[in-house]
């Protein structure tokens, strides 16, 4: 049985994929199968890197990407564009000093994330755009104008 890689989201949240639901299958929410209990009974997941959730949409002009990186600070978020491709790349630390015995429940997603994104069509890498508001980091990308046609000048010397 092939064991599918849990989503940013899914793991942020506990949830799982509609494909899971419709198996008729409980599955536990390990990743990698790497399940240990703790101490005090949590059970908790060892993984290298979650994958991040996006939407991707497309306009006339861009490509869009939008995903949320609420709690990452920028010097910890990497953005790597290609004409092809982007990569988004991250971690979220936790900064807390609580000892696991206090905790009733610990569900937030802590730790480095990833997501590498075939586009739909060519852009230009160097015209992209980022802006995080609110924890919504929205990237925009120019798609690459096939139909765009200039005049070359001829220097005569």
């Amino acid at each position: 049985m092939e064991h599918k890689k849990r989503s940013f989201l899914e793991r942020l949240t506990g949830s799982y994929g509609n494909e899971e639901e419709n198996s008729g299958v409980l599955k536990s929410p390990s990743v990698n199968g790497k399940d240990k209990k703790n101490g005090n009974g949590w059970m908790e997941t060892e993984t290298e890197e979650a994958e991040l959730t996006v939407d991707v949409y497309q306009t006339p002009t861009e490509i869009v990407i939008q995903t949320m990186v609420a709690g990452v600070r920028p010097e910890d978020l990497e953005i790597v564009t290609a004409r092809d491709m982007i990569t988004i790349r991250g971690k979220r630390e936790e900064n807390r000093s609580i000892s696991e015995e206090n905790f009733f429940a610990k569900e937030l997603y802590w730790g480095s994330f990833s997501r590498i994104i075939s586009l739909p069509s060519e852009v230009e890498p160097e015209e992209a755009e980022a802006t995080e508001k609110h924890g919504l980091l929205t990237i925009k990308l120019k798609k690459v104008d096939r139909e765009k046609k200039s005049n070359i000048k001829i220097k005569f010397i």
